[in-house]
Order: structure tokens, then C-alpha cells, then sequence
């Protein structure tokens, strides 16, 4: 694989059941991600976004083509590495903000780094840091469920931040918030890509939060029908340059 993509996908198919029922959510998607960029994958409800994201982010396994994930072909990986690679890799934020609603924040946001085996001094350590750049400190010992939507949704930054991934997916992580609530997460996000250079893979129907990155792929009925974007060759179908910066 080319050392300029972290993913780099090609081919890709996902079918749901068989016969008449048979479904199919993806029917050939290649895409391919520099390290630095921000990019937005669009489409309407059922048109296989959140399916391409779950592929690309190791969340579901391909019926058929390639993936690679940081020069790592994921067809060639066991469960566990692949677990191991997503948990290095790749923080996740999504609609629902999927909190263990009667732990604290702190222990909410240093939950991959107990997966991931680290020390419990060194845990609290990481997960205050990340909770101090959020401006959540102050709430590290409250329950989930005490905080409003907003402050919810940066514990799940903060989760998806505190083992210093490279690359981070939000699917429609701000819909479930209001207007102004929703515009202080997305310059979280975009901040973070800026100062830390987290690649940022951003699933959506809104045009505006999609018009702030890079590039939008746009999906429909399972097929990439357009992509835009500075960095985008529509001749080859993929970047001509690596955006951004490790």
C-alpha cells in the first residue's frame, strides 16, 4: 500500500440477507484517505454511509474487496489485532453517545484506555488531560447522565481523543443537538484536526457541516455518485495528494 493513505479501500461491497430480502447497502466503493484530512461522506437515510464507515473503521467486515489501515491489510489480520489496530487507531463519535450512564465522566472517558491494558495511575492521568482541553474537568466525577447534551457529546470526544488516535469518525455527531450546542462540537472536531492533525472522517446529511471539510464522497443506493474537493482526481476516482500532516 502507498505509505500517503492511512485507509485505503477498494472495492467494496456489504449485502444484509438472502433471496428476495436481500439488501445491498454497498455495491463496489473505493476510497481512499490521507493522513491530516477532513472528509465528509454523504448521503440520504439508507444510501450505505454508515455502512461505508463502519467497513472503513473495522467496526464490520467487507463481503468483498480490499482495506487497508495503516499499511496493515485488514483481510490479513486475526480478531484480535484487528481489535488491537481499531483501539490504536481510531476514535469513534457517534449520534447517540453511547455513555455508561452511572459512572463517572472521568471513568466514561478513560474507557479505552482499560481495554487497551493501561495502568490505572497512568489512565486517570491521560483521561484528565484530555478532560482539561475539553473544559470538563470540573465535571470528572459527576455521572453521565447529570450533563446536558452538549457537555455529553465532548465526554465522547474525550473518549474518542485519550488514546491519541489518528483518525477519528463522527457519525452525525451533532444530531442530536441543537443549532448552537451542534456548532461548538463541529469546532472542536475541526480544531483538533488543525492542532493535532487527527485525520477526521465525518459521516452526514448536513451540507454545512459537510461544506467545512477537505472532501465530500457523496453515496447513493450503495454507489460513490460524486466526490468534490481540492484534493479529489474525479478522473481516477481517488486523491492526488496527501493532505495534511501525521
Amino acid at each position: 500500500m502507498d505509505s500517503e493513505w492511512v485507509i485505503d479501500a477498494q472495492g467494496l461491497e456489504k449485502s444484509y440477507g438472502s433471496g428476495a430480502s436481500r439488501f445491498d447497502a454497498l455495491k463496489g466503493v473505493s476510497v481512499q484517505i490521507a493522513p491530516g484530512e477532513t472528509v465528509a461522506i454523504v448521503g440520504k437515510s439508507g444510501s450505505g454511509k454508515s455502512t461505508l464507515m463502519h467497513l472503513l473503521a473495522l467496526l464490520d467486515e467487507p463481503d468483498t474487496g480490499t482495506l487497508h489501515v495503516a499499511g496493515k491489510d485488514a483481510k490479513s489480520l486475526s480478531k484480535r489485532a484487528v481489535n488491537e489496530l481499531r483501539n490504536k487507531e481510531f476514535g469513534f463519535v457517534f449520534q447517540q453517545f453511547f455513555l455508561t450512564p452511572n459512572v463517572s465522566v472521568l471513568d466514561n472517558v478513560i474507557l479505552p484506555l482499560k481495554i487497551a491494558g493501561m495502568g490505572g495511575k497512568e489512565r486517570r492521568r491521560r483521561g484528565m488531560a484530555v478532560l482539561e482541553q475539553l473544559e470538563l474537568a470540573d465535571k470528572a466525577g459527576n455521572k453521565a447522565t447529570t450533563l446536558s447534551g452538549g457537555q455529553k457529546q465532548r465526554v465522547v470526544i474525550g473518549r474518542a481523543l485519550v488514546n491519541a488516535p489518528r483518525v477519528i469518525f463522527a457519525d452525525e455527531p451533532t444530531g442530536n443537538l441543537d443549532t448552537a450546542t451542534g456548532a461548538v462540537v463541529e469546532d472542536i472536531l475541526f480544531e483538533l484536526n488543525r492542532s493535532q492533525g487527527i485525520t477526521l472522517v465525518i459521516v452526514t446529511h448536513d451540507e454545512d457541516l459537510a461544506a467545512r471539510c477537505d472532501r465530500q464522497i457523496y453515496i447513493r443506493d450503495g454507489l460513490v455518485v460524486s466526490q468534490t474537493g481540492a484534493k479529489h482526481n474525479t478522473g481516477a476516482h481517488a486523491l492526488t495528494t496527501a493532505g495534511g500532516a501525521a
